[in-house]
């Protein structure tokens, strides 16, 4: 195989792993959202946007750290991949609380930012997600 063709298979599997990564974090948020709220423990997103938020990334999380476990990924990569669910609202939740944004902006500016931020910490680690396994 030509160097050329191996690096155009790595980021085709790097970009490949991107995907798997967005729809195990989908996967998990309506997956454990509807148990959650099923069972009576769902937040609304108005009234409790903090905890509403909150218990969303971890849903996501749990879907994306049973996909990366699965793949092999060690601890490091898959703390880091579930960090991009909740760092979005270090500076979201002073503005909710100062009145500047309310709970609605509060959840898709998050959403937005996850993306870039899982790209972020997988392009940190750039040769595990390339190499693993399709």
């Amino acid at each position: 195989m030509t160097q050329t063709a191996t690096v155009t298979r790595r980021w085709r599997r790097f970009a490949w792993h991107y995907v798997e990564m967005v729809i195990a974090m989908f996967a998990g948020m309506f997956a454990l959202g509807m148990l959650l709220s099923a069972v009576g423990l769902g937040f609304s997103h108005e009234r409790q946007p903090e905890l509403a938020y909150l218990l969303m990334a971890f849903d996501m999380s749990v879907g994306m750290v049973i996909w990366m476990r699965y793949r092999g990924h060690g601890w490091a990569a898959t703390l880091e991949m579930c960090a991009a669910m909740f760092v979005p609202v270090v500076p979201l939740f002073p503005l909710l609380w100062l009145g500047l944004v309310d709970g609605g902006a509060v959840m898709t500016l998050a959403h937005v930012a996850m993306f870039p931020l899982m790209l972020a910490a997988m392009l940190w680690r750039r040769d595990e997600y390339a190499g693993c396994a399709a």
